[in-house]
């Protein structure tokens, strides 16, 4: 029997969010607003999908079709109903379709499911490359004279893999992709490059300049 498909509210950006990761969002499009308070009133996530074609703002824009299903841990409301929300990545869905009947978009998804590894000693390989130059960043990113900075790495090869992904500075099409890739030793494999070219573009410094990049965790989506 096939499996039974997730109805799961959408909340489209022109932003990628990883598993295990945390953003805020400022809500003020009625259609948002209602999917928050569906979400909270039936205890229920949504979904954040990146936009594949139209605007945040407005009628229904077109979706990628595998995003990051979302849990609600803080909601602080404003003036008019608008809300500031905090939400954290829990888990990967493919939409399988789309239901377009209410204010906001739903999909009817199903779980994006990780490969097994099956290459151990090429894998083990492969994170301590990862693990050292991630390290060499955090460092270069936060180390300051008046303290040192000490990595402790999550143990899960999956949650590791999304860890890095999160810091790194890339385009939105490079997240999805990554996103999309259900081989970890394949998506830890496309980040060693990434790193090492970051290590390399970025001296050490006493000071990190907080730019775009950095803030995006607060993000405006209508």
């Amino acid at each position: 029997m096939a499996q039974e498909l997730e109805e799961l509210p959408l909340f489209l950006l022109h932003t990628v969010l990883f598993p295990y990761a945390h953003i805020r969002l400022h809500v003020f499009e009625d259609r948002y607003k209602e999917l928050v308070h569906d979400c909270i009133h039936e205890e229920r996530p949504f979904g954040i999908v990146l936009i594949r074609s139209g605007d945040e703002v407005g009628q229904v824009a077109d979706p990628y079709m595998v995003g990051t299903a979302v849990h609600i841990e803080k909601v602080d409301y404003l003036e008019d109903g608008r809300m500031d929300i905090q939400v954290h990545g829990e888990r990967r869905f493919r939409i399988r379709r789309l239901d377009e009947s209410r204010p906001y978009l739903t999909g009817y998804v199903e779980p994006l499911t990780e490969h097994e590894i099956e290459n151990e000693s090429e894998a083990e390989n492969v994170f301590l490359a990862a693990r050292q130059e991630f390290e060499l960043l955090v460092q270069k990113l936060f180390s300051r004279q008046e303290f040192n900075v000490q990595v402790v790495f999550p143990s899960d090869p999956v949650v590791l893999s999304f860890t890095i992904a999160n810091l790194l500075s890339m385009e939105n099409l490079d997240k999805q992709r990554l996103l999309e890739t259900t081989d970890t030793l394949e998506r830890v494999q496309a980040l060693i490059p990434l790193l090492q070219n970051q290590n390399i573009n970025m001296p050490s410094t006493s000071c990190y300049p907080v730019g775009a990049v950095e803030l995006a965790e607060w993000i405006t989506p209508n």
